[in-house]
C-alpha cells in the first residue's frame, strides 16, 4: 500500500472524529492558497514523505482495540489517488474511517464517501467570496458540490469555516449562514483563527480570532436551521 503519499500521522486524538478515539493520517499536496493555512508544510506534494501507507497499516494493526477510528486529513486528501485503495485497507483492519476535505474535488469525493463513516467538510467562504480566501478561480463551485453530495450521501458529517475577521467579515458569516441553512447543512462549527503553524505573518501578527460575545446567538438567530458552535 504505497500509493498515499503521507505527510505525518498522530497516533491519538479524541477531537478529530466525534466520540470517538482516532489516529490522523495526514495527507500531502493541496493547491489551494489559503492564507490561514496551519499545515503549509503539507501543500507541497514531495519525496519526503513521513511514513508510507504499507507502515501505517502495518502500525495500524498493532493499535486494534485501543483505537475507534482513522481519520484522513491534509493537505487535501481527495488529491490522491491512492486514498480509495487506504481507506479499503483500513476499513477491514476494522476501524471506523473519518474524511477532513474542503471538497475541491467532487467526483473524487463521490467515489469515496461510500467508506467513510464520518466527513468534515471545510467550508472556506460564502460563494460569492471563495476565490478571494483559496486564491482559485471557481473553488465556491466545487465545494459546493461536493456538500450537495456529502447531505445526500448520508454520511453523518459536519461543516466547518476557519475564521479570521480580517479575512471574512462578519456580514459574510452571516450571508454563509443563510447559504449552509438552505443546503440544510446541519451542523456547523465555526473554529476561530490560531496562527500556530500558520507562515502568512500579517494574520499571525493579529494572533488568535476573538470571538464577539453575541457572534454565534446573532448567527444562530439568523440561520435557525443550523446547529453553531464555536471552536476556539
Amino acid at each position: 500500500m504505497n500509493g498515499l503519499i503521507i505527510g505525518g500521522v498522530t497516533p491519538l486524538s479524541t477531537l478529530d472524529f466525534p466520540d470517538a478515539l482516532a489516529a490522523v493520517v495526514y495527507c500531502q499536496g493541496c493547491p489551494w492558497g489559503c492564507p490561514y493555512c496551519h499545515n503549509e508544510p503539507l501543500r507541497e506534494i514531495t519525496d519526503q514523505a513521513e511514513r508510507d501507507g504499507a507502515s501505517v497499516l502495518t502500525w495500524l494493526k498493532g493499535r486494534r482495540g485501543l483505537l475507534d477510528a482513522v481519520v484522513f486529513s491534509g493537505g487535501e486528501p481527495t488529491l490522491q489517488d491512492g486514498l480509495g485503495p487506504m481507506l479499503d485497507a483500513v476499513r477491514a483492519l476494522g476501524f471506523k474511517v473519518g474524511l477532513h476535505t474542503t471538497g475541491m474535488y467532487p467526483d473524487a469525493l463521490a467515489a469515496i464517501l461510500p467508506l467513510c463513516d464520518w466527513v468534515g467538510l471545510d467550508v472556506k467562504a460564502p460563494r460569492a467570496a471563495y476565490d478571494r480566501i483559496t486564491g482559485v478561480a471557481r473553488s465556491g463551485e466545487a465545494a459546493f458540490a461536493s456538500l450537495t453530495l456529502l447531505l445526500q450521501s448520508g454520511v453523518p458529517c459536519e461543516t466547518r469555516t476557519t475564521w479570521h475577521p480580517g479575512l471574512l467579515t462578519e456580514a459574510e458569516l452571516a450571508e454563509l449562514a443563510g447559504e449552509l441553512a438552505a443546503a440544510d447543512a446541519g451542523r456547523w462549527v465555526i473554529q476561530g483563527f490560531r496562527p500556530d503553524g500558520c507562515t502568512d505573518t500579517t494574520l499571525s501578527a493579529a494572533g488568535p480570532t476573538v470571538f464577539p460575545p453575541d457572534l454565534i446567538a446573532r448567527l444562530q438567530t439568523a440561520a435557525p436551521r443550523l446547529t453553531i458552535t464555536a471552536r476556539v
